[in-house]
């Protein structure tokens, strides 16, 4: 009798889970997963240095409400006043599929932001990023985001 209700919960809860989908090669996916994962670090440690080596050169960006900036104005975007902060930052990839030295992303981001009077506002949204590999390193290329409430 026990065994009905235990297995109902855990198909509950692998019903809540989302799926991942993963095509292509086995290292370029781990890869593209490392350099998601570094780019949030990146981000809460707010070194712009590093965000800006994530992207290519001819890199776009289409932030939420606002037009596509390219160039220094990607670095201008994600450089923050000295008094605010990013304390978290977290992308969880949907699917990664790769063609040849071109991938696309796609999934959810979440983060924290830490005001200057101390108060953390929360956010979260939808994203596609476009990867180039470049000799060998793959770089952000497209990278589209929106909020969701």
């Amino acid at each position: 009798m026990k065994t009905i209700p235990l297995l109902l919960l855990a198909l509950l809860c692998f019903n809540q889970i989302e799926a991942q989908t993963l095509n292509g090669n086995k290292e370029d996916i781990k890869t593209i997963l490392k350099n998601t994962e570094n780019f949030s670090k990146y981000v809460m440690t707010s070194d712009y240095e590093k965000i800006a080596s994530s992207y290519t050169d001819d890199a776009k960006i289409f932030p939420n409400n606002t037009k596509i900036l390219e160039g220094e104005d990607i670095i201008k975007y994600w450089t923050l006043p000295e008094d605010i902060s990013t304390s978290y930052h977290k992308i969880t990839q949907t699917e990664i599929t790769i063609v040849e030295d071109t991938a696309y992303d796609y999934g959810y981001y979440e983060g924290k932001t830490k005001h200057k009077d101390g108060h953390i506002s929360s956010w979260k949204g939808k994203y596609v990023i476009v990867w180039k590999k470049i000799e060998d390193h793959w770089k952000m290329y497209l990278d589209i985001w929106n909020s969701v409430q």
